[in-house]
């Protein structure tokens, strides 16, 4: 497997650098939870980051590769968009 290095920016993670595993695109995954156990029955908390991109080239605009974001709201979950259905369709959930 490949990995890519990623700097993680913010939390409790703040200017680390891990080597992430990349997809079959050669991207490392869109979010990235970090579990941590609680201590003495404490419930686990997850730290949650988002991929963003890390800047880009002067001259031609070209992306220079990924950074981590923390998000401290955790991940957003999104609704299924199927191209056939309408806005309002109560079968969207």
């Amino acid at each position: 497997m490949r990995s890519e290095d990623t700097l993680f920016v913010g939390g409790p993670m703040d200017g680390r650098v891990l080597a992430v595993l990349t997809g079959a695109t050669g991207h490392p995954p869109k979010w990235y939870e970090i579990p941590v156990p609680g201590a003495d029955g404490e419930p686990v908390v997850v730290h949650t980051y988002r991929r963003a991109p890390a800047g880009y080239s002067k001259r031609l605009g070209l992306q220079r590769g990924w950074v981590y974001e923390y998000v401290s709201a955790g991940r957003e979950r999104r609704a299924l968009k199927w191209p056939w259905s309408r806005p309002g369709d109560p079968s969207q959930g």
